[in-house]
């Protein structure tokens, strides 16, 4: 449905209807997760595949989590 309204002058309770995308990988997986059924309908997709899929998505986000960000580092590593 093409949107004829700014979208920045929304009023917020019709703002609140717009569906918005995962902020993070984490919100992402548990999308990911939560849709599940949609997924393994018609045999597209396995739990095991999704279970694998976002086991290595948190490897992932685990590894980043533990990496300092670069501002973090300039700020503290001189110290």
């Amino acid at each position: 449905m093409p949107w004829i309204k700014n979208l920045y002058d929304l009023p917020p309770e019709e703002e609140a209807e717009i569906p918005k995308v995962a902020g993070s990988l984490d919100e992402a997986m548990a999308a990911l997760n939560e849709d599940r059924e949609f997924l393994t309908r018609g045999g597209v997709f396995t739990d095991d595949a999704i279970d694998a899929y976002i086991e290595l998505r948190k490897e992932e986000m685990d590894r980043v989590r533990m990496t300092p960000h670069p501002v973090e580092f300039e700020l503290y590593y001189s110290v």
